[in-house]
């Protein structure tokens, strides 16, 4: 955007300049009394974005400046529909309050860009998904020769997660696509793929060293290494990622958990195209309604359903980590009344740990610290109901471990904060009454007014003697006795009283005492909401220094997901799946969750088996569309994912081999933005399977080869098959509607061909949704044309061309040159040429050793006049 020159600028809108000048790039929150006001560019992009009214506010150059605004009560309302809108807004306070008689002529009061709002900065819970983290990644690339891997940070300064790893180049995009992250901090030679939009380019500190003072500093530690091991990129991009909190929040930074190396390796390879293909947490269109977390998440707790998120996104590849989350939900399973209890207190845990990151900016309100407080009385009735049991699983000890502490602290805000506290700290009564004897004195004063003024009344009454004696507010006099006329004249002399005013029927006294009671009455509401202000402020900084409470927000969130898995389980239909360390895969009667949660009551879902045990590991899946190929390709992959997230499995019984990559492609899309046609897509997505699986990685494809001609597309589904058999040696489901490729389990002995089984009745075509061993031999095209609603002339039209085409295929004795039996390896050659029987017979009655040169050359030419016969 441009904007015009400041020069010949109002005092208000030089400042409106200078702030503008820091934050080009973001739309500017201008604070002017009750509005945030926005002016110029930043005004027509806003109006257009919010769909307000554009307005003017006096001229700059000769021109009208555009403005428009939005009230300060409503203002995160607004905020999100533009951080939806991919805006960034710098928010300008008033930093300096008006005082009695400051001249206008020291010009307008002082403002200063307080936040940096952008979409990986957000805190407040109006801009947050409550089960979903909001993470700034940051990603520093090594250039030069020095070589080495990129580093990751990535942060949710909402909770205060924080989190590193290095990992190679090329599982940068899978990384990306596993953390989902809102803002990602990094050059813009960096390769994000379909993150692209969500770059903000940053300078990183200027030297490893540079970086690693910034990261000991921060969390008050002579060395990073006191929390891991951190290699220089990782160093740098975690720098990076502070500094630029730092600058978002005006200087503040959170409450960060220590920064935490990981290793990429302990977790499920899933590419993007894969998540997407899933609908892990997200379908394509945004919802999350219809995913895999929607289908089995039963939690009750936003942090509960945050780290479920993070366990389906992603899942593990160590089977004795998987199994100790598997034994903590099993022996709730076994305890259904001890679950209810639980869920029942559980439910009334507020976010601790967004509570706490608002706190620690200072933007904290009065029901975060009451959220704290509700947090720690739900720990202590999570720890009563657990103690009851003689024995604790693992993982449920050690998250109730996590549970006693902060004592102190729960006993200070129980003492410290009222019962209903106000929405905002402006409406006051936060701090509990009886807490702190000053406040309390304020607030008698400030409530207590018509009470002391009619004591007083009395008093004065009794030791004037006048009984008729009245004490009133007047708007300019104050408080003021007030007796008839009649008594006046013996009052007028005394020296304790004074007289203000005086009519025909009464005159009016004042007191040194009542001056100091309206002074006194009219700064007391002042004077409490400054005390409690400040009370507030004490117990904040209490909160904060407690270190117990990121421990106990996780470990509720634990307990919580123990929970959910076995309610999801205690139905009866899911099962507790067997990991284990080799390349074993057999699921019995297995379930897509996501289809069967969006079925109608009274209907069923058919389930099947998936055997792809070591001696026939590829499962070649033919049949018609419609028929629940797709279905089971998913219902596979997502089986996968929850038993390795820990998670119940929507099957009677599943024992796998730990998968470490799962590729799925299932469905068509294009990439036309980029350039892309279905089909290009779609072999993109195949070569990143063929150059990333191995042995242990599980593949699920659908349709390879659709987008090209028969032969070009059956040539290549043909060629990935054998390399999937062959060479990868990975286990797969290979669905396609070439029915030819079933041949090839003759040549490929751990080809296992299945169909799915459908039924033709009375001229109809009834799916069954079963998948049976064989191939099948027809595709049920036209079925499926008239099902979608195609017009029946057509469909009758299709149906005869479709008898013709098979009755002249079938006449064609010849098989197509693709099967040919070839060896895999072999490029098609031309023929030999076949040599005449005359000129075979004289080549087997010569002798070369015998011959002369002479005749040597005579039989050549013998040869050749014999060929050409």
């Amino acid at each position: 955007m441009t904007f015009p020159s400041p020069e010949g600028a109002t005092p208000a809108m030089a400042q409106w300049f200078a702030l503008k000048a820091e934050h080009p790039d973001a739309l500017l929150f201008f604070r002017m009394g009750d509005f945030y006001e926005l002016f110029f560019n930043d005004a027509e992009a806003a109006a257009a974005a919010l769909d307000i009214s554009l307005t003017a506010r006096g001229t700059h150059g000769g021109e009208p400046i555009a403005m428009c605004g939005v009230p300060v009560h409503a203002a995160q309302a607004y905020l999100a529909r533009l951080i939806r809108r991919g805006f960034r807004v710098a928010v300008a306070e008033q930093t300096e309050q008006p005082r009695k008689g400051r001249p206008a002529s020291k010009g307008p009061l002082r403002r200063a860009v307080v936040r940096l709002i952008t979409p990986g900065t957000l805190t407040e819970d109006e801009l947050l998904e409550a089960g979903r983290q909001n993470l700034l990644a940051a990603i520093i690339c090594p250039t030069g020769r020095e070589g080495g891997t990129p580093g990751l940070a990535w942060i949710d300064i909402s909770t205060g997660l924080f989190e590193t790893t290095t990992l190679p180049a090329t599982g940068l995009h899978d990384l990306l696509g596993r953390l989902d992250p809102a803002e990602i901090l990094c050059a813009d030679n960096v390769d994000l793929g379909d993150f692209a939009p969500r770059r903000t380019p940053v300078v990183p500190p200027p030297s490893v060293e540079a970086a690693r003072a910034r990261m000991a500093e921060t969390f008050g530690v002579a060395s990073p290494d006191a929390f891991g091991t951190f290699s220089d990129t990782e160093a740098l991009a975690a720098a990076c990622a502070i500094d630029y909190i730092r600058r978002s929040q005006a200087g503040q930074l959170p409450r960060l958990s220590h920064p935490r190396p990981g290793d990429s390796q302990d977790v499920l390879g899933l590419d993007p195209a894969t998540r997407a293909s899933l609908d892990l947490l997200r379908t394509r269109d945004g919802t999350t309604e219809h995913t895999l977390f929607a289908a089995v998440s039963r939690t009750v707790t936003a942090a509960g359903s945050r780290m479920l998120a993070d366990w389906i996104a992603a899942p593990l590849t160590d089977p004795a980590r998987i199994a100790r989350r598997q034994a903590g939900w099993t022996w709730l399973l076994d305890r259904p009344g001890l679950r209810d209890d639980l869920r029942t207190t559980l439910r009334a845990a507020p976010d601790m740990a967004r509570a706490l990151g608002r706190l620690s900016l200072g933007r904290g309100q009065p029901r975060d610290a009451v959220a704290i407080r509700l947090a720690l009385e739900v720990a202590r009735e999570t720890r009563r109901i657990l103690n009851t049991q003689t024995e604790l699983c693992p993982i449920m000890a050690g998250a109730m471990g996590h549970l006693d502490r902060a004592h102190e602290l729960e006993a200070l805000l129980g003492r410290a904060l009222s019962e209903n506290p106000p929405a905002r700290m402006d409406d006051g009564g936060i701090i509990a009454s009886g807490f702190d004897t000053e406040l309390d004195a304020q607030r008698e004063l400030r409530d207590g007014s018509r009470r002391v003024i009619a004591g007083l009344q009395q008093e004065y009454a009794e030791s004037l003697g006048v009984s008729s004696l009245k004490i009133r507010h007047h708007a300019q006099l104050g408080y003021v006795i007030e007796v008839p006329a009649a008594a006046s004249a013996r009052l007028r002399g005394r020296d304790d009283l004074i007289m203000r005013q005086g009519t025909a029927s009464a005159s009016r006294f004042s007191t040194e005492r009542l001056i100091d009671l309206d002074r006194q009455i009219a700064q007391a509401a002042e004077n409490a909401a400054l005390r409690e202000r400040h009370l507030f402020t004490q117990v904040v900084c209490h909160i904060l220094d407690e270190t117990a409470l990121p421990d106990m927000a996780d470990a509720l969130a634990c307990i919580d997901i123990m929970q959910s898995c076995a309610l999801l389980a205690g139905g009866g239909t899911w099962c507790c799946p067997t990991v284990v360390d080799d390349t074993s895969f057999i699921i019995r009667a297995g379930r897509h969750p996501v289809v069967e949660a969006a079925l109608p009551r009274n209907a069923r879902f058919t389930p099947n088996d998936c055997d792809l045990e070591p001696d026939h590991r590829i499962m070649l899946l033919t049949g018609p569309n419609m028929a629940g190929k797709s279905t089971f390709l998913r219902q596979t992959a997502l089986a996968v994912i929850l038993a390795q997230a820990g998670l119940p499995v929507a099957a009677v019984s599943m024992r796998i081999g730990v998968v470490d990559r799962l590729f799925s492609r299932v469905g068509a899309a294009d990439d036309l933005a980029r350039g892309r046609s279905t089909f290009m897509v779609e072999m993109t997505e195949t070569a990143a399977i063929l150059n990333q699986a191995g042995p242990r990685s599980l593949v699920v494809v659908d349709e390879i080869g659709r987008g090209t001609s028969t032969l070009d597309g059956l040539a290549i589904a043909w060629a990935v098959l054998e390399t999937l058999h062959s060479t990868l040696r990975c286990r797969a489901i290979f669905a396609t509607h070439f029915h030819e490729l079933a041949e090839l389990s003759d040549s490929m002995p751990r080809l296992s061909p299945h169909t799915m089984s459908v039924r033709e009745w009375k001229g109809q075509v009834i799916f069954q949704h079963e998948v049976v061993p064989g191939s099948a031999r027809r595709s049920w095209g036209v079925h499926v044309a008239r099902l979608a609603g195609v017009p029946e002339p057509v469909v009758r039209r299709a149906g005869r061309l479709l008898s013709m085409l098979e009755k002249e295929r079938g006449r064609q004795a010849p098989p197509l040159p693709l099967f040919d039996r070839h060896p895999p390896e072999a490029e098609a050659e031309p023929p030999p040429p076949t040599m005449p029987p005359a000129a075979h017979a004289l080549l087997e009655e010569l002798d070369p050793a015998a011959l002369s040169p002479r005749t040597a050359l005579e039989m050549l030419y013998k040869l050749k006049k014999l060929m050409k016969a």
